[in-house]
């Protein structure tokens, strides 16, 4: 449904209506499948991004295209935003933006952002009357092209409840995970990122030493798969591994920055994170070695370089 410029309501409730206007900030390697899958479920969107060549592909989509976030957000119902990290997100939402909005709107974060960030925007959007619900994910452009995406839901029920069927153009209702209060969805997508970095690490370092005690490493990963040392690690991104692929799909430094946020709450929320604090140093010297290049698994080839070995069957 699509409502109609003269009959769309100056409030919008959600439920089992769609709102009539949807900006979408990021047109990038999750943003722009998302957007086809919002413009696919009757949402009227318009995208802006820093990158003007992205107007193309966005308007292939069959979404609409704003030079800037505020001209984006003139009378939308919805924002949502779809940005690499805190800093963008800070930079990408003045008040401009949320004063932009129509009465009534919704602030959705589907972004990796920082909690201590993110506390400052919302109580910028509060300022201006918007809700806001952070929701960020989990899941690959193909999963978010899909509609097969993670979202772990920070807010209340009730604004969740409201957001429901635009979240579910991109992510099924079983995948929608309410973890809690403001923050809370934000830490436990930077927690099952730090458990997954270190599972790559600890999976590869247990690989090498086995390696060279002389086991074979096909053998290897198949005991360990099925023991309880298994992981989804080592089931489902292995392979990947074993055939040079090191998942050139985010940037290292973004990965070294996330768990640098996650590893800082640690420290001020009084939990111990030696663990954390190793994974971070091992990413931290990855990036001082290979730049701030795509590979989500460069630490592992960091690893590598240093035994003299390839992860190679």
């Amino acid at each position: 449904m699509r409502w109609r410029e003269d009959d769309r309501p100056n409030d919008w409730h959600g439920g089992d209506s769609l709102p009539s206007r949807v900006a979408l900030v990021g047109a990038g390697r999750m943003g722009t499948p998302l957007c086809g899958r919002l413009v696919s479920a009757g949402h009227r969107v318009t995208v802006s991004d820093l990158r003007p060549e992205r107007e193309e592909a966005v308007r292939s989509l069959g979404a609409d295209w704003a030079p800037d976030v505020p001209t984006a957000a003139a009378g939308a119902d919805v924002l949502v935003t779809v940005v690499p990290g805190p800093a963008d997100a800070a930079a990408a939402l003045p008040d401009a933006v949320f004063a932009a909005l129509a009465p009534g709107a919704m602030w959705i974060d589907l972004t990796s952002n920082a909690p201590s960030v993110a506390r400052e925007l919302r109580e910028r959007a509060g300022a201006h009357g918007v809700e806001v619900l952070e929701a960020p994910m989990g899941g690959s452009p193909d999963d978010a092209e899909h509609g097969r995406l993670r979202l772990f839901v920070g807010g209340s029920a009730e604004v969740l409840d409201r957001c429901r069927p635009l979240l579910q153009a991109v992510a099924a209702s079983d995948r929608i995970h309410h973890m809690g209060g403001p923050g809370t969805g934000y830490t436990t997508k930077l927690l099952i990122n730090l458990l997954w970095f270190g599972q790559a690490a600890a999976t590869a370092e247990a690989l090498l030493l086995g390696r060279r005690a002389g086991i074979d490493l096909a053998a290897l990963r198949d005991t360990l798969a099925d023991s309880a040392a298994g992981s989804d690690f080592i089931r489902r991104d292995l392979p990947a591994l074993f055939s040079g692929d090191y998942l050139r799909s985010y940037g290292l430094d973004r990965i070294h920055d996330q768990l640098k946020v996650i590893t800082e709450e640690a420290q001020d929320l009084g939990t111990p994170h030696e663990m954390a604090d190793t994974v971070l140093r091992l990413h931290r010297l990855a990036l001082e070695r290979f730049g701030p290049v795509d590979g989500e698994l460069l630490a592992v080839a960091l690893l590598e370089e240093t035994a003299g070995t390839l992860l190679r069957p």
